[in-house]
Order: C-alpha cells, then structure tokens, then sequence
C-alpha cells in the first residue's frame, strides 16, 4: 500500500492502475512509472487541472427509432477534437453505449473497448495526443419515435422522443428547433415556481417604474408572462420553419415525451 501511494503521488494515476503498474514491475517503482507513462496514464493523470471546453457531440439512434443516444467527449482544444483518433474514439464510445445503455458514466468507462476498458482507451489516447481529454456526460431517450440531430459539425447535439410512431419527419422537424431556439422546459407547468415569480416581479417593478395604473400592471405582467413562455417552452415557441404556427399547432395530437440539447 505504500508503493501505491508513492506511485500516485508520482503520477496522479488511479489506486488500480497504480496496483497493475506495480505488479507488472514486480514492485519496482521507477520501472512502475514508466509502465504509466507508456500506457499514457500518467500522462494523461497530471493534465487534471486544465480546462476541457471543446470536443464533439455524437448522436445515434436504434434502427427502429425507439431509442437514442447522445455523448459529449471533452478536450483542452479544437485542432484535437477534429484528429481522425479522437473522433474515432467517440464513435467507438458512442456505439458501445448503444450496445449496453449503460446506466452511468462509470459503466460506460468500465466497459471493455478491444483489449483495454473505455477509461483506459481514453486515457491512453489522451497519453498519445498530449492532451486532457473526458467523457463529460452522455443521455438514452426512449419513444414510440426518436429523433437525433447533429448540428454545427458535431458542435450540438439534439435528441427528441414522441409518443406516437412513424413519425420521423416531425422528430427532426422538433429536433432542429431545439437545436435553433434553445428551450429550457417543454411546456409552462414545468417552469419552476421560484423563477415564474422572479420574472413576474421584474416585470410589476419595471411597469411601476413606467407609471403604468397599478390596476393595469397584473393584467400586463400576465401579457409578458405568455410572451416569457413562448421564448424558454418548446410547445409555446414559433416554429422556426413557419413562424404563423407555434409547436403545439404541429403536433396534431402528438405529444413530446422528452428533448436533450449539448452544445459545446
């Protein structure tokens, strides 16, 4: 245990790989660290402190458009998120989520990629190209259809589940609203309490300060209140392909389960 220690103190690696590390060198703690080194993880251990804020957005979904998948694979900048390695590797990552709808991220990265798992596949390439690089975070939707929209060359990513079938053309057509107008809630009853208020009172105090009649100002804030819905509700936003209509007049009785949006 204590060579464990020295060597994670060495190497920022992990207390498992640290342990593979020592036994592969028959407890010989320079020949561990370089074992590390090697495999990447090292390497990759002491870039911890630097920011990842670019990388790519994977989306996928079943062949029957039941199920959807959407990945966010992070790395410190963009010349790396558009190597042929990296994107390889989110394809690879995004697939085996898929294949096993992994519940969290700690069974994806525990999920075996060929010969090594995610976390170390990962960490290995993140050796190799010199630079930090994480899963961030990943989503499975379920519908009686699923869409899934990859935008701005993989920059966002747009999932979106209905309760009826065949009804692919609509998915995308909601998947790409989203990815344009950027919804907080699907529909006014899931805007939190706390905020509808916060709102409400910014607008009483900026209509107060207008000298608008006090007995006028609810009805106003109420006016504001519809437009405040229209801009952060899916159903209440203008459809961006016809602004005339509003989501809710093309649903024709179709209901949106759920919706998921990255964006880098």
């Amino acid at each position: 245990m204590e060579l464990i220690k020295q060597l994670r103190e060495m190497t920022g690696a992990g207390m498992v790989d640290c342990q593979k590390a020592l036994k592969e060198a028959n407890n010989d703690l320079n020949l561990a660290v370089e074992i590390l080194r090697k495999k990447g993880i090292a390497k990759a251990a002491k870039r911890t402190d630097r920011d990842t804020n670019e990388g790519i957005v994977k989306v996928m979904t079943n062949a029957d458009k039941t199920e959807a998948y959407i990945l966010e694979l992070n790395s410190e900048t963009d010349f790396v998120s558009r190597n042929d390695k990296f994107q390889s590797f989110a394809e690879s990552a995004i697939q085996l989520l898929k294949e096993n709808r992994s519940e969290d991220l700690n069974a994806l990265l525990s999920l075996k990629m060929q010969d090594m798992t995610v976390e170390e596949t990962l960490a290995n390439l993140s050796g190799t190209i010199g630079e930090k690089m994480n899963i961030k975070r990943f989503d499975i939707i379920k519908g009686a259809t699923v869409a899934a929209y990859s935008h701005l060359g993989g920059k966002m990513g747009v999932l979106v589940s209905l309760d009826q079938p065949d009804k692919s053309e609509l998915a995308m057509d909601i998947a790409m609203q989203v990815a344009a107008a950027n919804p907080k809630y699907l529909i006014p009853a899931e805007v939190e309490v706390a905020e509808m208020e916060k709102e409400k009172e910014i607008y009483k105090e900026q209509l107060l300060k207008e000298g608008k009649p006090v007995e006028m100002v609810d009805k106003i804030v109420a006016g504001k209140m519809g437009k405040y819905y229209s801009e952060v509700c899916l159903v209440e936003q203008e459809f961006i392909k016809d602004d005339k209509k509003k989501i809710k007049d093309i649903l024709g009785g179709t209901n949106v389960l759920k919706f998921v949006r990255y964006s880098l």
